[in-house]
């Protein structure tokens, strides 16, 4: 890890959800982007920073990288409830719903 980048080897994926989230809400959304590019390198292996590319996609107006992060998303992990969401959501025609960052802003 290096210094530009506040994760730290104690701080969780899960807890990278709630911190992009509000990065979002909050309009910092290049922030929120090199947050996520660190994640990806410290974690390949995991889906949550590739659904979390595909909110910040989506609000920067790319629509079609970000349903590529959330497929990939949902490819490295076809349980993770975010990306199954997302995809739904963001596949439809008329956006009906509210993006997940994690597991908890899934409706059962």
């Amino acid at each position: 890890m290096t210094k530009n980048h506040p994760i730290n080897s104690n701080e969780t994926l899960e807890g990278l959800c709630f911190d992009i989230k509000r990065l979002v809400e909050s309009g910092e959304i290049n922030q929120a982007s090199e947050l996520i590019q660190q994640a990806m390198a410290d974690f390949p292996d995991s889906p949550v920073p590739h659904n979390l590319l595909g909110i910040v996609l989506e609000r920067k107006g790319d629509h079609y990288t970000a349903m590529r992060h959330f497929r990939a998303a949902w490819s490295l992990e076809p349980s993770y409830l975010p990306a199954k969401h997302n995809l739904e959501v963001f596949g439809q025609y008329k956006i009906t719903g509210t993006c997940a960052y994690h597991e908890t802003d899934c409706k059962a």
